[in-house]
This record gives structure tokens, C-alpha cells and sequence, in this order.
């Protein structure tokens, strides 16, 4: 039965505000666009292109075989909670008490939405940096929340400042959330820098929400888990996963850690959402802790010399880059092309089947960038870059 005018007003006039302020994911319409086009190489989706490390689907399928299909408690198996605190006490010097200060998320995407709901009411405020992932801002407007874009740029290497964040607090800000390795920049923030951030935090008695997702990706550079900084863990909320560093993006695992209040306020929520985290899944995750350390310097180690080539091959198009210290992801300028970023990646995908993200779905201050993720090959990369020059060779304005 075809629908009316009148029925289709009807039905959009169910959806809430709040809905209906989220816009779709700029990555994933570019993700769409690819699936469609025959010859495409996808500098898209942050994605590795590695499986995962044999050892730790084994560890799954042989939970399958045991029959391990059964619920687990909502914060997650107790043995992988007390792999998890061993883990970040052996890497960042950070404890905690695996019964009450950690949950296994469905991904950090699912942590990042669960301590939005778990803190926020309407119209509180939480400063975060921009350009960010594009969750950030989604998971702050579906509580009802106001995101507080701070700006950075090329300039400063996209590392958000203290200065810039406390120009931004008022008597509604409610937290302040970082990512760092930075999606869609790569960038990697100091230790000091971090540590002005933790003072303001401290002096303004604020929150910090740390995505540490791309932690264990950094090339030449120490990561800084946030919550190892002085007088901060009561006040942080880190969140972590297995996507990134073990290749395990499917499988869709992530953890929070962080004070015991605020870990059960999140729990609450997440056992009438999700439940609990796939059996399989948290087996996998125990796995990758136990043994998956040399699988995933491996996976760094290449793609540190893919990150080589990249950034050295946009440099020399003319597509200006700064050095990404983390992540797998470069952000060149397109400012030569006189193009805005959906204008260069859809054009771009167009006329030499080449798939970017542009920056603006990242945020304002993305305009002017477009996102390549170098978690392909070599071969396609060095491919890619071919159709660029030849493009931006084309479309060249200044």
C-alpha cells in the first residue's frame, strides 16, 4: 500500500526532538557511497584491514565448544574485570577494583553513550575538542545535553589547550570529554598539556571523560593514560576497547573504568539496555589481554610505515599534512583545491574512485580537511595517492 502525504507527516511527527537533532554519520554515508561503486579504494571507514590474531578467535570458538552461551553478570565476566584491572595496573601504574569500578561495554561507542546518560541532564554542557569522532556530539544531544566545541587546528597540531577549555566553562558545564590518539586527526596530546587539562579539571572540580580507544596505536611518542595523572582518577572516566589495537572492531567490546559511583549509575543503565556484552566476545577480550601483546605491535609496526608513506605522499601532492603521532588516520589540508570537504571527497570518489571522509563531519573546524585512514595496504595507498595527484593536479586553484 502506497503511503499518503498525511500518513508520512504522521508518522514523522512521532519522532522526538532529540532524535531528530542527530544528523546521519557523515562516515558512514561515504561508507554507503563506496558499497556502490565498482573499484573504489577506501580511505574511509577507521577500520584495520588485519583479521584478528588466530589465538583469539580460537579463544571464542573454543568458548562456543565448552558451551559457554549463557548470559554473564552486567558488568562482564569477573575473570576478564580482573585480567582488565592487571592490564591497566601493569601499563599506566592505574588500580582498580574490578567489582565495582569497571564494566565491558558493547564498545566504547556504547561506554561513551552510557556515562552521557549516566551524568547528564537537560542542559548541562560538555566541553569537547573540534573536530572530535562523530559520536561525541550525538551521545551529549540524545541525553538532552549541550555539546561545547572547542577549536583547534593544523596550527597547534589539533591538541586542545587548558586556556581554551576554561574559556569555555560556565555554570553548566557538566564535563569535559577528550580523545587522544585523536580521531579524525591523529593527534596526541603531551603529557604537560594533559596535565594543565587535569589542574582545571581539579580546580573547577569537573569530570574528564578520556577515549582511549586508539592507546596502544602511537608511533614515536608515549601514550598518556589520563587517569595515571596526579590526583585525577576519581575524577576521570576512561574508556577503552579491543577494536583498534587487536583488530576486533566486529566483535564489539569495549570497557569503562572509572569512580564506583558513576561505574554503577552506567551499569544501571546498561543492564536494561544491552544486558551484557556477548559471551564469545568477552572470552576474546580475555585472550587478547593474556596474549595478544605481540600480535598488536606487529600491526603497529606497520602501520607506522604506512603512516610514512602517507603523510610524505599527501605532503608531496601539494595536500599539506601535519604529523599524526597516533591513531591510523592522516588529515591533509584540501585548501589548494579552493574545495569544501564534501565538495573534494565527493568528487574525488567520483572521478577517481578514491574514498576519504571529509572533515566537516567531524566538525566545523574539519572544514578545509578531509580524513584518510591509512589501515589498508601499502599497494592500495600508494595507488591512492596516484589518483590524488592527479586529481588535485586537476582541480589545483592556488
Amino acid at each position: 500500500m502506497v503511503m499518503t502525504v498525511e500518513q508520512h507527516r504522521k508518522l514523522l511527527s512521532y519522532i522526538s526532538q532529540r532524535a531528530n537533532r542527530i544528523s546521519p554519520s557523515g562516515i558512514r554515508k561515504f561508507f554507503d557511497l563506496l558499497a556502490s561503486t565498482e573499484g573504489v579504494i577506501s580511505l574511509g571507514v577507521g577500520e584495520p584491514d588485519f583479521t584478528t590474531p588466530w589465538h583469539i578467535s580460537e579463544a571464542a570458538i573454543y568458548s562456543l565448544g565448552k558451551g559457554y552461551t549463557m548470559y554473564t553478570s552486567n558488568s562482564g565476566m569477573p575473570e576478564l574485570r580482573e585480567e582488565l584491572a592487571r592490564y591497566l595496573e601493569d601499563s599506566y601504574g592505574v588500580k582498580y577494583d574490578p567489582n565495582g569500578e569497571l564494566l565491558i561495554t558493547v564498545g566504547v561507542s556504547e561506554g561513551l553513550d552510557l556515562v552521557m546518560r549516566a551524568i547528564l541532564d537537560p542542559g548541562d554542557e560538555v566541553i569537547m575538542p573540534d573536530p572530535c569522532y562523530v559520536a561525541y556530539e550525538s551521545c551529549v544531544l540524545l541525553t538532552g545535553g549541550k555539546p561545547v566545541k572547542v577549536p583547534t587546528n593544523q596550527e597547534n597540531n589539533f591538541e586542545v589547550s587548558a586556556a581554551d577549555i576554561e574559556a569555555q566553562i560556565t555554570d553548566r558545564t557538566k564535563a569535559i570529554l577528550i580523545g587522544y590518539p585523536a580521531n579524525p586527526t591523529g593527534a596526541v596530546t603531551s603529557r604537560d598539556k594533559l596535565s594543565q587539562i587535569a589542574e582545571l579539571a581539579l580546580r573547577y572540580q569537573l569530570p574528564v571523560i578520556s577515549d582511549e580507544i586508539y592507546a596502544k596505536l602511537v608511533y614515536g611518542v608515549e601514550h598518556t593514560c589520563f587517569a595515571s595523572l596526579p590526583k585525577v582518577k576519581e575524577s576521570t572516566i576512561l574508556l577503552g576497547g579491543f577494536s583498534k589495537a587487536y583488530a576486533m572492531t566486529g566483535w564489539r567490546i569495549g570497557y569503562a573504568a572509572g569512580p564506583g559511583e558513576i561505574i554503577a549509575a552506567m551499569t544501571r543503565i546498561h543492564q536494561y539496555t544491552m544486558m551484557c556484552v556477548p559471551t564469545m566476545s568477552q572470552m576474546a577480550a580475555m585472550e587478547a589481554l593474556r596474549s595478544g601483546e605481540a600480535s598488536a605491535l606487529e600491526m603497529v609496526e606497520d602501520y607506522n610505515r604506512r603512516r610514512r608513506v602517507i603523510v610524505k605522499g599527501l605532503n608531496d601532492i601539494g595536500l599539506t599534512c601535519f604529523e599524526p603521532r597516533g591513531a591510523f588516520y592522516a588529515f591533509p589540508s584540501i585548501k589548494c583545491t579552493g574545495m569544501s570537504s564534501e565538495e573534494f571527497a565527493e568528487k574525488l570518489l567520483i572521478e577517481e574512485k578514491v574514498a576519504v571522509v571529509p572533515g566537516v563531519a567531524f566538525g566545523k573546524s574539519g572544514e578545509g580537511y578531509v580524513r584518510c585512514c591509512y589501515a589498508t595496504s601499502l599497494t592500495d595507498i600508494g595507488e591512492a595517492l596516484s589518483r590524488m595527484k592527479r586529481f588535485v593536479d586537476k582541480h589545483r586553484v592556488t
